[in-house]
């Protein structure tokens, strides 16, 4: 039904959509679902559209952002595409599989692209040049390294702004970024991947309420989740999420998307009841298809 009314908004439209719009293009951690080695009930079989975590942005122009390059980038790409989008740009929030690894796809063994815009920050930069296969990419100028900087905007053009924020993650290979991406007239703060909010020396809470929308971590719902030590992943559980943004104000939590669910999280099942509980509370978990005004 959505791909019949996007079918029809596009013909009407000639195949453009006017102004800037955010689609949320996946909401699972890197390692989808199903998951490599999981038997549980979770991964019992396949969902349509469930891809891992992904926001992308179309310009007023038709200009179009990924905001990580996942492995499921082929079919979000082309869910862009049915939007009308054209140009394709990248931003990379840091290497972990789920973040950057299809990039593979745009080299000479896929669609041999041209030059596509990769922005990137310095280490996440330096691990691209310096790292096969993806320093082929580079030499094969199938992508083109654009460097970012922290708390720096990086002005898109048409009134569309990205700034890289730094986040404490396990960082072997890059450093880790958040985004905010400011549009003409709305703003959005991305955040798939964080260790704990109460490590990050700016408050989530400012920040959420400095935006109008705010898709964050919510990898586990809680302790325990999973059958290994969970301070070797960590992330901010969700019960710890909640907990923490019960001071804001209704207008403010009904800004927060959680996003970047592992395959493990009951919350990926709309009729559980800690995710109904969440919600109750003013709180979301973004869908694959929603789209926001920018």
């Amino acid at each position: 039904m959505r791909k019949n009314l996007w079918a029809l908004l596009l013909c009407l439209t000639g195949g453009v959509i006017y102004g800037q719009q955010l689609v949320v293009l996946g909401t699972l951690q890197d390692g989808g679902s199903p998951h490599m080695g999981c038997e549980q009930a979770c991964c019992a079989q396949e969902r349509e559209n469930d891809y891992v975590s992904c926001l992308g942005v179309v310009g007023s122009d038709s200009a179009a952002y990924l905001f990580d390059a996942t492995p499921d980038v082929v079919a979000q790409s082309n869910a862009l595409k049915d939007r009308g989008a054209k140009d394709l740009s990248v931003f990379l929030t840091h290497a972990h599989m789920g973040h950057y690894s299809g990039l593979i796809h745009l080299g000479r063994e896929a669609q041999n692209a041209a030059s596509v815009p990769v922005y990137a920050m310095p280490r996440m930069a330096d691990f691209l040049r310096s790292n096969g296969p993806w320093d082929q990419l580079v030499a094969l100028s199938n992508i083109s390294i654009v460097p970012i900087a922290h708390e720096q905007f990086v002005d898109l053009g048409n009134g569309l702004k990205v700034k890289p924020l730094l986040v404490p993650h396990r960082d072997e290979y890059s450093e880790t970024v958040g985004y905010v991406i400011q549009g003409s007239e709305k703003s959005a703060l991305f955040i798939p991947d964080i260790d704990k909010w109460n490590l990050w020396e700016r408050n989530i809470l400012d920040e959420i309420r400095a935006v109008d929308y705010a898709f964050l971590d919510a990898t586990f719902m809680s302790d325990g989740e999973v059958p290994r030590p969970m301070s070797e992943v960590p992330h901010p559980f969700v019960e710890e999420s909640v907990a923490l943004m019960q001071e804001l104000a209704p207008k403010d939590r009904n800004k927060v998307y959680f996003i970047h669910l592992n395959h493990s999280n009951p919350a990926r099942n709309p009729s559980d009841k800690k995710r109904q509980e969440t919600e109750a509370q003013g709180f979301h978990f973004a869908a694959f298809g929603q789209t926001f005004s920018l």
